[in-house]
């Protein structure tokens, strides 16, 4: 790509993933930084890229790392004239559900302290932190920044321990974001399953019932805003101004709710929606683990099926639902701060029907999708 001095170099970890290629892609599309390296373990050529961040890919220097050992940091970091980026993006870390703690504690937590580190040393004018809204306490009441916090799965929990240890850290110029659910295209989790979820039921002319209520908070953010807030954080931040780390939280204006959500697939797919009572809830909390593996036996073999009758030979989504995303959990977030302290403006201000329609048309380019 052409080197133009005057702006930003940049580099970001965790690339390949979701938020990563939509950062690239907003920084590529508007010629935003004077040059881009990409470090992931993961191949672009392997990472479901749409053609779009193909494009965008191509324009960017890639290096394949673990990101886990600090020599192979080191590595990502070293630039061949010497200088130092100015920008750090850390998006990397375990974002599947239902993994053991040992998983976490490597590729959440010491994966976030040893990119850290090396951010620290080199004096990296601006280290851009990806957490979760999951660390606060899942009730219906929107969370501020300093409200309590109460991590509901394993990834919060790690996530929240590496926010702490990086706070404490000399010499981190360091910006931490806790986005909502973020979906968008190229989404195989958050709202994803869900559309799959009703795909299914579309195919097999059944309604689709949940449990808890329609009330349930689960807020939203676009991946775009998520992307193009961490960028507006980065030209935002002035060290001097800072005696502890900035924290933002990331989320539209909707307060979108299971009912939101179910809104849209009824439109989308054709189908029912409904919910299961008291009753059926309350047993399903008692014995999770049972009612989910009933859950996910009726969804797999259906969506199998689906792939099969429309040759999609290999696609890497899924309708499985982790355990930890199905207690009665709700992600409820206040996301006032950003815009009040620092005038950013969300794009998308609210989850609509064409937003997911965008999602399955995506994959459907991509031969992902049925």
């Amino acid at each position: 790509m052409t080197i133009q001095k005057d702006k930003p170099s940049v580099l970001i970890l965790g690339g390949t993933e979701l938020i990563g290629r939509h950062m690239v892609h907003h920084l590529v599309t508007h010629q935003l930084a004077s040059h881009i390296r990409v470090a992931d373990k993961m191949l672009p050529q392997t990472a479901y890229l749409s053609k779009q961040h193909e494009q965008s890919f191509e324009s960017v220097e890639f290096k394949q790392a673990n990101l886990v050992h600090p020599a192979s940091i080191a590595s990502c970091f070293q630039r061949e004239d010497g200088s130092e980026f100015d920008y750090v993006f850390n998006f990397a870390a375990e974002c599947k559900y239902s993994q053991v703690d040992e998983v976490y504690q490597d590729r959440v937590l010491n994966l976030s302290v040893n990119c850290a580190t090396e951010a620290a040393k080199r004096k990296i004018k601006v280290y851009v932190m990806l957490s979760t809204a999951e660390v606060y306490d899942s009730d219906q009441v929107a969370s501020k920044e300093s409200s309590k916090i109460k991590p509901w799965t394993t990834i919060a929990k790690y996530k929240y321990q590496a926010e702490e240890q990086l706070k404490k850290m000399n010499g981190l110029n360091l910006i931490i974001v806790r986005p909502a659910i973020a979906y968008g295209p190229g989404a195989m989790t958050g709202l994803t399953p869900r559309l799959i979820i009703g795909r299914v039921y579309k195919y097999l002319n059944e309604e689709m019932t949940l449990l808890w209520s329609k009330d349930l908070k689960l807020n939203t953010v676009h991946v775009t805003d998520v992307a193009r807030a961490c960028w507006h954080l980065a030209l935002w931040y002035k060290p001097a101004d800072h005696k502890e780390a900035p924290i933002f939280n990331l989320v539209d204006k909707q307060d979108t709710d299971q009912e939101t959500i179910n809104g849209y697939l009824r439109a989308i797919f054709g189908i029912e929606t409904g919910y299961h009572g008291s009753v059926v809830s309350t047993f399903a909390k008692m014995n999770l683990n049972s009612v989910l593996e009933d859950i996910n036996e009726k969804h797999l073999q259906p969506w199998a099926d689906i792939l099969k009758d429309n040759q999609v030979q290999n696609s890497p989504l899924s309708p499985y639902l982790d355990p930890e995303l199905l207690y009665n959990n709700a992600i409820s977030v206040n996301g006032a701060a950003i815009e009040e302290q620092t005038g950013f403006k969300y794009s998308v201000p609210s989850l609509t029907q064409d937003n997911l329609q965008e999602i399955i048309d995506q994959f459907k380019e991509m031969g992902l999708w049925p």
